[in-house]
């Protein structure tokens, strides 16, 4: 029997629940489910009875569930896999019990708030024979598979340093702004820098030797840290840094530098447009700027393959693991004044850019229901 036969999919489609209606499902995951080719919405999950009607309506979703219903869901016999999309704080909340059932899951970044979690999570998915993926859709985008090749032909010889600033002006309002450390940048935000610096140096870190947290009083946030600054040391001598924020004015940009060259990404984290790359390699310098693809549809479509091949996926459950290791030593930086070391767990997966690129094209966005964006746009 075929692994789609095993599934029930016929047409060799995975049959997703989408956990969670935020500003991301709603604008970025959903509009996208239908050209995968491999992939369909059959329920929606939220605690907002009309997000589940006015989207239920929109997609053709007949299974509609509150969260409290989230136990039938997973009996029932109308999913496969679950894309999970609720704040980060209540990842393993739905991911745990999905895996333990066989549900397959693509959770939302951070992998959950706590590296105790997110063991919780995969050993869940070895329990239940299930798949885990943690949603890095940039291991899927051309521009930073491109920096990645780029990287393993030597071009920029030996890297030596990485820089990077990602900010955004959030609204206070938004709940990023009202529910703690957990929320905020350095757990929102910070994974894109964090997982780039593993991503581009292959490598993991071995110190956090520094983190500064600074709030504003005039950003209206109360008492949440707004702003953070961290140097990470890697192995042979490297060093990496990175400022996220939630009252900067946007800027998304990152540079990777070797002995021979250096990469400029500007923009390098973000979704909707094409991603960019300024290059000096010796003393040449070009630009380019990559097609916008649908970064969260190609991931997506990827997880779904992944399903219907039996294959591992590459951003499992310890990519997402490796990262909460070091935001746990950041805010233990932070706690202390001192460097800390970020406990080794041997990750020696990587990428594999030319399995892993996704070229899906862009789609447009809707009107959310009942849906911000964090800055309230």
């Amino acid at each position: 029997m075929s692994i789609a036969s095993a599934l029930g999919l016929g047409g060799r489609k995975v049959r997703y629940a989408i956990v969670g209606l935020g500003d991301i499902a709603q604008e970025a995951l959903m509009p996208g489910v239908s050209h995968t080719g491999n992939s369909t919405m059959t329920a929606l999950v939220s605690g907002d009875p009309e997000k589940l009607t006015q989207l239920g309506k929109r997609y053709g979703v007949k299974h509609l569930y509150g969260y409290e219903q989230f136990a039938a869901l997973l009996a029932s016999g109308e999913i496969d896999a679950i894309y999970l999309a609720t704040p980060n704080w209540r990842h393993a909340e739905f991911a745990v019990p999905a895996l333990e059932a066989g549900i397959h899951v693509l959770s939302e970044k951070p992998l959950d708030v706590s590296s105790a979690k997110a063991r919780e999570i995969m050993a869940a998915a070895v329990k239940g024979k299930a798949k885990l993926m943690t949603a890095y859709r940039l291991h899927f985008e051309p521009a930073t598979l491109d920096a990645i090749r780029r990287i393993r032909a030597g071009e920029l010889g030996d890297l030596i340093a990485f820089t990077a600033c990602f900010t955004q002006m959030v609204d206070p309002a938004n709940h990023r702004a009202k529910n703690g450390i957990e929320a905020g940048p350095l757990f929102d935000m910070a994974p894109y820098p964090i997982n780039a610096i593993r991503y581009l140096f292959e490598a993991e870190p071995l110190e956090v030797v520094s983190a500064v947290a600074t709030r504003h009083p005039e950003s209206g946030f109360g008492d949440l840290d707004d702003t953070f600054a961290v140097t990470l040391r890697m192995p042979g001598s490297r060093l990496a840094q990175f400022t996220v924020s939630y009252y900067a004015n946007q800027v998304d940009s990152l540079t990777i530098a070797g002995t021979k060259g250096a990469i400029q990404m500007d923009p390098a984290f973000g979704f909707g447009q094409g991603l960019a790359h300024r290059r000096r390699i010796g003393d040449k310098d070009s630009h380019e700027t990559f097609k916008a693809t649908d970064q969260f549809g190609g991931e997506l479509k990827y997880f779904s393959d992944c399903i219907l091949e039996d294959r591992t996926p590459e951003p499992d459950g310890e990519e997402g693991l490796a990262d909460l290791l070091i935001i746990e030593a950041i805010v233990k930086a932070l706690d202390t004044g001192q460097p800390v070391k970020v406990p080794h767990i041997g990750r020696t997966r990587r990428i594999d850019q030319d399995a892993q690129e996704q070229t899906l094209r862009a789609v447009s966005v809707p009107d959310p229901v009942n849906a911000a964006s964090p800055t309230g746009e």
